[in-house]
């Protein structure tokens, strides 16, 4: 089953404070839902451990994750793989980021093919399911800036 996954979001912070975040396993620990670790096995590649729930479907999942094209600090992409007991997947996306008004806009858009248990939910349930998983992502983002921020201040 493909999937598609495309839009942008604003961060109140720099572009260059964006993209420190973005590269930083600790932060997208933080952020990413479901994710229990992500360690670094080489430069700009990680190991991921998750633990997700896509509609009645859960488990864990572990991957890798690795980052190419950098053009630091505007845009980068970046390669998934992984399986496990909810099923397996592959994609691809990438990221630029720019400056908006007093922060920076991160664009994305990216694709994959998702198979076993998990793509039997369906194409419209796991459609929302990733725009919620975004949704959080960036929730979770903008809770890592405003505590830096409160920190600053």
């Amino acid at each position: 089953m493909k999937l598609d996954i495309n839009g942008s979001e604003t961060i109140p912070t720099t572009v260059n404070a964006l993209w420190v975040a973005l590269n930083d396993p600790a932060v997208l620990t933080r952020c990413i839902p479901g994710c229990k670790s992500m360690t670094e096995t080489s430069p700009d590649s990680y190991k991921v451990e998750m633990q997700l729930r896509v509609a009645a479907v859960g488990g864990t999942f572990e991957g890798a994750v690795s980052l190419s094209d950098k053009d630091e600090p505007k845009s980068c992409n970046i390669q998934v793989s992984g399986s496990g007991s909810i099923g397996h997947g592959t994609g691809t996306a990438r990221f630029d980021i720019e400056p908006d008004g007093d922060g920076a806009k991160l664009i994305y858009k990216g694709n994959g093919e998702i198979g076993g248990l998990v793509a039997g939910v369906g194409q419209r349930i796991l459609s929302s399911v990733s725009k919620h998983l975004i949704g959080r992502f960036f929730v979770a983002l903008r809770k890592e800036f405003e505590a830096a921020n409160k920190a600053a201040g």
